[in-house]
């Protein structure tokens, strides 16, 4: 175990604020290169974001926070969790984290030449082992609790295709059971699954998919939008099929359903982000008829809009009042609509504002864009921070959405 930071090394580590906001995107580039290098540690990683940039900006934004509140980390808390729910998705363990520090030590070294003294490396070599035995503490004690819970388990396992449906013309759901024939655990509304794949001509992929079906079902269902250009959306939409078997890891993830909270509920999405608001919305109707719900959609017209036969029975059951807001027309292209309240256009600030319930917790999940305007609009209208709640998509590279 690191000893706790010493006043010398959390004033060194803040005095190379100004550094990390100047060269930090440059220092996580060079860290990842450095660990991509080795195929165990590259096999861990979503590679396409580090093609599009994404992934070393969004590290980069999270080593400038963890610096800035070297003082005070008790803010970084969320992160924290945020970050040890992943990395036990990923089956990320001790063992991987001596070649992040040497990747991390080495790359600061490389990128601030001289200024990257003997105390400055000393210091960061803290900082990160004080980290790095934070979450390894908090990982190890998910992993436990995965491996207790009925049904749970640790490491991957394979989950065979029951039935796979076509929801809209670009996104595809599919519903996952075991393939040893046994239990699975009752995941939380909110969570996903993270999974390993092999795609040919493209090798080890890791993805996560937001779980889109009911707490305590005896499946677990995800729903994939296919991602022009990608790799593995198009691979699962053409190649996976009933019968098919995928690895997953236990469902991880913090964003999720606060039931000990009570009060009204607004899940706010748009796009494939509707998923963990789905499987929201399915827990609050098994559990609480009285508790009021709204359900706000964003989709492109009426053909994209996934799901719509459920949420008009969630909403004709008084279980949701529930909005859908079409950028291209208002017209539902005579799919179920009992229940629904149809606008055209986006989803807007103003139209969030004008409507705002200030005693509902907001859960909110989309497009990154999405997010930093419906978070920035509630925290604008000073809505208590417990009360938004956003879960990312991609590697969240946004300053406004990392911390």
């Amino acid at each position: 175990m690191a000893a706790p930071l010493d006043e010398s090394a959390r004033s060194i580590i803040l005095a190379t604020v100004p550094a990390l906001k100047a060269h930090g995107v440059a220092i996580t580039t060079e860290m990842y290169s450095r660990l991509l290098a080795n195929p165990e540690i590259r096999d861990l990683f979503n590679m396409s974001h580090q093609k599009d940039g994404e992934q070393p900006k969004a590290l980069a934004l999270a080593v400038l926070a963890y610096a800035q509140h070297i003082d005070k980390l008790d803010a970084l808390g969320g992160m924290v969790e945020r970050i040890a729910e992943k990395h036990v998705g990923l089956n990320i363990l001790p063992e991987h984290y001596p070649y992040v520090a040497d990747a991390l030590l080495g790359a600061i070294s490389h990128v601030l030449g001289d200024a990257a003294t003997p105390e400055i490396l000393d210091a960061w070599g803290k900082a990160y082992w004080f980290l790095a035995d934070i979450l390894i503490g908090r990982e190890g004690q998910i992993y436990t609790e995965h491996e207790n819970t009925p049904g749970g388990w640790k490491g991957w396992r394979a989950l065979r295709v029951r039935a796979r449906t076509v929801q809209t013309p670009d996104i595809v759901s599919f519903e996952l059971v075991a393939a040893d024939g046994g239990a699975l655990a009752r995941h939380k509304p909110g969570q996903y699954l993270s999974f390993r794949l092999d795609i040919p001509g493209h090798g080890p992929q890791r993805r996560n998919y937001s779980i889109s079906s009911a707490p305590g079902a005896d499946h677990y269902r995800i729903t994939v939008r296919r991602a022009d250009g990608g790799v593995v959306s198009p691979w699962l939409h053409d190649s996976v099929h009933e019968g098919d078997s995928l690895l997953a890891a236990n469902p991880a993830g913090d964003f999720v359903l606060d039931t000990a909270v009570q009060g009204p509920v607004v899940l706010l999405t748009a796009g494939v982000g509707l998923t963990p608001a789905l499987s929201m919305l399915a827990a609050l109707a098994q559990t609480d008829n009285s508790r009021s719900v709204r359900f706000v959609y964003g989709a492109h017209d009426g053909a994209a809009v996934p799901f719509l036969p459920d949420l008009s029975a969630q909403a004709a059951q008084g279980h949701v009042r529930a909005d859908v807001f079409l950028s291209q027309g208002t017209d539902p292209q005579n799919t179920p609509v009992a229940g629904i309240n149809w606008h055209a256009g986006r989803i807007s600030t103003d139209w969030l504002r004008q409507t705002l319930d200030r005693t509902a917790t907001y859960y909110i999940c989309g497009p990154d864009s999405f997010m930093r305007d419906m978070v920035r609009a509630l925290r604008e209208e000073n809505l208590p921070a417990a009360q938004i709640r956003y879960e990312f998509f991609g590697s969240a590279a946004d300053p406004e959405l990392v911390v």
